[in-house]
């Protein structure tokens, strides 16, 4: 760690250089408080990961930081990760642009926390071990399911870190003035730092610290913008159908989603996303039992509803106090750094230089604290549920399974990297919509189903999960987020931006198709098994000793 950090300060240094961002052209004034700030969070987050890596000695530790995590401390670290760079800066920016229709991609997630609450995070717990996967194979025949899982997995927090990497790119872009490639390539190493040496316990404490950061920041944000409006939502409001260029038209729905269809599939894929994330559902093994998973998700509930409360507040206050500004637009009339950027550039209008860096370096932070788990969550897939069980059959050592999951967190920060370069025009809301698309129909179905329904075959899991996935990447290809954006063609073979509603109904059909038609001794078996797992993921009962395995 000593080593790691003697090669990465002064990289880190050396890219906040006069010379290296003169040799980038910035095209505005560097904004030094901005960048001492950022080197400051980067270099006690490092910190933060060699105390956690002393302290990482077991898989166990790796991957659920020991399992000894408060209700609040989890519900704190699980705000962290779901209020993400999306969240801040791409619900900031829809909010910017659409108005009304912005609040979409925030009210839907956040009605997916009570199916959380009421229908997974006490049985998970019950039931798992490190990843959701256990879950799902706890009666079923553990190869073809753990592999098909963790498919689903690795897919899910792939295109999750797009969004991150795109929405860290740009800020750091903006911020210190070099190249998006550079930009991206600092996240993807600092990511790769934080899982491969701290594990879940770097992550959860770099997420804690910047969910109290980014919090607060908001909350300074939220009340400056009402101040500034004496503090009536009403003369917010108003102004910001006064002056934008849709007018009355952004209090009202329709200027995103004017098709209904597309707007159901947006809020389906939302709500049942948010409960197949598997790096939030891998966060419910952290905690000591089912008592404090429930405590998690309601402190969770709680912080990330007054921080969506906070970005109506943020979002409308950027359409009067930054889309009227001058100094924010570049000489074609765009958004200075893109439109992602309207929250940091309202920062500044707010509270000044200082406060802008302050801004800058937390959702700097909120990027690091979300890819560091999508990260974790990606090669626990790797090592725990397809090297660890399919490969080794169980017989893995914790040094073999742990040096699996460094190697894996390598490539994805490579993937990441290379991804968030093919997808740098996106919004990150949007991105992060169909991520929850995709998560709502690979990983939601089979994991309700394992817990819920008796007749579920393992025939019927692995069909579920691969026709989920396949539709839904499928669909989001076909699509215009894909093939009209990113590949330039004139029309999308499917019509409609948000595939959630036919790909995770196609997920559902065909768990329960290939299940009622398994007519093997192997299903009766597994059938058989279904009450010992319902009465476990009710009570407890023999969860505190597997915990422990």
């Amino acid at each position: 760690m000593k080593r790691l950090a003697r090669l990465l300060v002064p990289g880190l240094l050396a890219l906040a250089s006069p010379a290296v961002l003169a040799a980038e052209g910035a095209s505005r004034p560097l904004n030094w408080n901005a960048i001492g700030m950022f080197l400051l969070f980067v270099l006690f987050t490092l910190g933060v990961t060699r105390w956690a890596a002393m302290r990482t000695h077991s898989t166990r530790d790796f991957y659920t930081a020991g399992g000894g995590l408060s209700g609040l401390q989890n519900g704190l670290a699980i705000a962290g990760d779901m209020v993400s760079a999306a969240s801040f800066l791409g619900i900031s920016a829809m909010m910017f642009m659409t108005g009304f229709d912005g609040l979409l991609y925030s009210l839907g997630v956040l009605a997916g926390w009570p199916i959380i609450l009421f229908l997974i995070a006490e049985r998970l717990r019950n039931l798992g071990k490190f990843t959701f996967a256990d879950v799902v194979a706890y009666r079923l025949a553990q190869t073809p399911v753990r592999i098909t899982a963790a498919f689903g997995t690795l897919t899910v927090a792939l295109m999750y870190l797009v969004a991150q990497m795109v929405g860290a790119g740009k800020l750091i872009e903006l911020l210190f003035g070099i190249s998006y490639l550079h930009a991206v390539m600092l996240v993807g190493v600092l990511m790769v730092c934080y899982v491969t040496f701290g594990g879940m316990l770097a992550t959860t404490w770099v997420q804690i610290i910047k969910a109290v950061l980014l919090l607060s920041g908001s909350s300074f944000m939220a009340f400056m913008v009402l101040r500034h409006f004496g503090f009536s939502t009403e003369a917010l409001f108003a102004g910001a159908a006064a002056v934008h260029a849709k007018g009355t038209a952004i209090m009202a729905p329709g200027g995103l989603l004017s098709n209904p269809v597309d707007a159901i599939s947006l809020g389906l894929g939302m709500m049942f996303g948010t409960a197949g994330l598997p790096h939030i559902l891998m966060r419910f093994f952290t905690v000591a039992d089912a008592r404090e998973a429930r405590k998690s998700v309601f402190y969770a509930t709680g912080f990330i509803g007054y921080f969506y409360l906070l970005l109506i507040v943020i979002g409308f206050g950027a359409i009067v106090m930054v889309g009227t500004d001058p100094q924010f637009r570049d000489a074609a009339g765009a958004i200075v750094g893109g439109g992602n950027m309207v929250a940091v550039h309202l920062a500044q209008t707010v509270g000044g230089s200082l406060f802008l860096g302050f801004i800058s370096a937390v959702a700097f932070a909120t990027i690091l604290a979300v890819v560091a788990g999508l990260a974790l969550s990606g090669a626990s897939a790797v090592s725990h549920d397809l090297y660890a069980t399919v490969v080794r059959k169980g017989q893995a050592s914790e040094r073999e399974e742990m040096r699996v999951s460094r190697i894996a967190t390598l490539a994805i920060g490579v993937l990441a990297i290379l991804l968030g370069l093919v997808f740098e025009a996106q919004n990150i809301a949007f991105l992060s919509g169909l991520v929850l698309a995709i998560a709502a129909s690979v990983n939601f179905p089979v994991l309700f189903l394992s817990m819920f329904w008796k007749g579920l075959t393992t025939r019927g899991a692995v069909a579920g999960s691969l026709i989920g996935l396949f539709s839904a990447v499928t669909l989001v290809v076909l699509g215009p987020a894909v093939w009209v954006n990113v590949l330039k063609n004139p029309s999308a073979i499917f019509p409609y931006a948000n595939p959630a509603l036919f790909s995770m109904t196609l997920a559902f059909l065909g768990a329960w198709l290939f299940s009622v038609s398994d007519a093997s001794e192997r299903a009766s078996q597994e059938r058989g098994r279904y009450l010992a797992q319902f009465i476990r993921s009710m009570t407890g009962v023999g969860a505190a000793g597997a915990s422990q395995h």
